[in-house]
């Protein structure tokens, strides 16, 4: 006999939540099996009598998952999930670079590191070659002063700052709209 095998393809996708629902939709999908990721960032909150840490989603109304066609629809069908992010009217797919670098950012979100403003330039695409946010990749929107950058990620629209010294990023050739392997 002889057997066709499908490869099912799994893509990144970010997915449109209703307002704080980030954290239960996040375990509802885990519930499911969906991979998904919510970047996460401790905030300090103060009321009357105390403060706490507690933590936020890093980009409220959003979160990732990993899926293929057979999953695609049931994430739809989450209790809190409103749409994929589209462009053009098409899913967006998220490289997993991307995905990579926002999760080293997430986890360094605390470190910073000088920069100067000779070799950096608005539209450049950096990566970023040492200390660490070793990996991450991003197109600098803004230069901020001499020890900031807003480093934006392409597929999603949202920018992050970062402190980074000159020496710890190569500039890339192409363009933020051309991602490179």
């Amino acid at each position: 006999m002889n057997y066709c095998q499908t490869k099912r393809s799994y893509n990144w996708y970010a997915v449109y939540l209703r307002c704080q629902t980030e954290k239960k939709v996040n375990d509802e999908l885990l519930a499911k099996r969906v991979e998904c990721y919510l970047p996460l960032r401790p905030s300090k909150h103060q009321w009357s009598d105390r403060i706490k840490t507690i933590e936020e989603p890093l980009l409220p109304g959003y979160i990732f998952v990993r899926v293929s066609m057979k999953e695609y629809y049931e994430v739809l069908l989450a209790r809190g999930v409103l749409r994929y992010v589209k462009f053009e009217n098409k899913p967006a797919i998220i490289p997993e670079k991307q995905i990579q670098s926002l999760k080293i950012f997430v986890e360094y979100d605390h470190c910073g590191i000088e920069i100067t403003t000779e070799r950096i330039a608005k539209g450049d695409f950096i990566r970023i070659v040492k200390g660490p946010l070793k990996g991450a990749m991003g197109e600098v929107v803004e230069v901020r002063g001499k020890q900031r950058i807003l480093l934006r990620f392409v597929t999603l629209g949202y920018c992050v700052q970062v402190d980074l010294g000159y020496n710890e990023v190569e500039l890339l050739n192409e363009k933020y709209h051309e991602v490179p392997v």
